[in-house]
């Protein structure tokens, strides 16, 4: 069994303690009732974001099937969009604040490249290719190599030209579990 499901149950019990903790907090400053009324509104506010969010990311998986484009960028959108309105449809406080942050365009692009780069931890390198299409890789001159200075006069046929294909291999770093 891999470790982080081990604290799946204890993330439970903080998050029910969490829920009710904010429920008490809230009803007394405004109310039982209107935090009853709140924590409703926000469910059904959940419901129909799941609706709109399950639509949309089949109609983007769907034309990026057609195009011939990776579908992984839809794919993983419509996952953090049916995060939050699963998140806004439970009832709680404290799961209808987090629902609600993955509605903010700048909070969901930052959970969106999170999932695809565990996303793409968890996967062959071809299959994350398939998924999202080539990765964008960083190359950097190892320290032991030293630094050679820009070529200075005409551009040598072994020079590469901007935009030329370099190539290479992704080596995937092994698991240890």
């Amino acid at each position: 069994m891999r470790r982080g499901w081990r604290l799946v149950p204890l993330a439970l019990l903080l998050m029910t303690v969490l829920e009710i903790s904010a429920f008490a907090l809230v009803g007394r400053a405004i109310g039982f009732g209107w935090t009853v009324l709140l924590i409703l509104a926000a469910s059904v506010a959940g419901l129909l974001l799941l609706r709109r969010e399950g639509m949309r990311a089949w109609r983007g998986f769907r034309s990026a099937a057609e195009a011939g484009r990776p579908p992984g960028a839809q794919v993983t959108d419509g996952l953090i969009g049916l995060l939050a309105g699963l998140l806004l449809a439970m009832p709680g406080l404290v799961s209808g604040v987090l629902g609600l942050l993955l509605t903010v365009p700048p909070v969901r692009r930052l959970a969106r490249r999170r999932a695809q780069v565990a996303a793409e931890r968890r996967v062959s390198a071809a299959v994350a290719g398939d998924l999202f299409g080539p990765r964008r890789v960083r190359v950097r001159r190892g320290e032991s190599q030293p630094a050679q200075p820009p070529p200075t006069g005409p551009a040598q046929p072994s020079d590469a030209e901007p935009g030329a294909a370099i190539e290479g291999e992704i080596v995937e770093p092994r698991r240890t579990t």
